[in-house]
């Protein structure tokens, strides 16, 4: 799978059907056709949609867990919860499930975020407020996770 780029912004309708963005549903053309697995964010109050391909990717390294470890059992049953099998419909839309949309406090605008290799799907508002930087330095943050890394000899990482 490719990465996925951008942040695009949509609206939900009255069903609770979200209209994937031109740009995005282009780049996701080749998972179309295997369907997506919608998830409870672990981290944040937003939803993650995984190609069906990544989703396998994932699910292979959960499946390593030794299941008579309780924390192992309980991460995966906390990871898996509200896991839903979804597709884009003929005309782009994504239908998330009630309690998805409870889960993630979407209520009108939404904004779909790339994520490396999966999107996720946040209530506008709650996305903006994340990454307006109020709770953390973001250079902190980049210095912690990235200034160790340099396995190119690019300068760059």
């Amino acid at each position: 799978m490719n990465t996925i780029v951008g942040t695009y912004e949509c609206k939900v309708d009255a069903k609770g059907r979200l209209m994937m963005p031109a740009p995005l549903k282009k780049q996701l053309a080749s998972s179309l056709q295997n369907g997506f697995v919608l998830k409870r964010s672990v981290f944040q109050p937003c939803l993650e949609l995984y190609p069906m391909e990544e989703w396998d990717l994932m699910m292979q390294k959960i499946n390593k867990l030794n299941r008579f470890v309780k924390k192992n059992n309980d991460f995966i049953r906390r990871f898996t919860a509200g896991v839903k099998v979804v597709e884009i419909d003929a005309l782009g839309r994504l239908l998330v499930p009630k309690d998805l949309v409870a889960f993630s406090g979407i209520a009108k605008d939404v904004v779909f975020s790339s994520a490396v290799n999966i999107v996720e799907i946040w209530d506008k508002d709650l996305y903006e407020k994340s990454i307006s930087g109020e709770d953390m330095d973001f250079a902190d943050l980049a210095e912690e996770v990235m200034g160790n890394i340099n396995d190119d000899d690019n300068g760059i990482s």
